[in-house]
């Protein structure tokens, strides 16, 4: 028991040493306000945080995510080839795919795939 109160303390001396030493190496100023700032995709923001924001750059974002999500999901269709028959295969395998082309399809009937409005 008192070996490990000795390595508690000298583990809380050790990480106290070490954010004292980082704060005072640390080359932050306070006086500089814009290396402070938080970064937001090149968006000033010392500015308005309620600008206008193209809706078609968001949809294109979703589309990604969701066509990227969806490729996750192929992934187990893979090993799925060993363990169950080629005819239950090729049916799951065309199910998810039917799935992806609709919403492909519905994807470009919306005009989402247009840079161009």
């Amino acid at each position: 028991m008192i070996l490990l109160n000795n390595i508690l303390i000298m583990i809380f001396i050790i990480s106290n040493i070490m954010m004292f030493l980082s704060i005072i190496l640390s080359k932050k100023s306070l006086l500089d306000r814009e290396k402070c700032s938080p970064f937001e995709c090149g968006f000033d923001p010392k500015s308005c945080a309620r600008i206008p924001f193209s809706l078609h750059f968001f949809l294109i974002t979703m589309i990604f995510l969701i066509f990227d999500v969806e490729i996750a999901l192929i992934f187990p269709i893979i090993p799925l080839f060993n363990m169950v028959n080629f005819l239950m295969w090729t049916k799951i395998s065309i199910f998810f795919i039917i799935i992806l082309l609709i919403g492909l399809y519905h994807e470009w009937n919306q005009n989402m795939l247009n840079w161009i409005n």
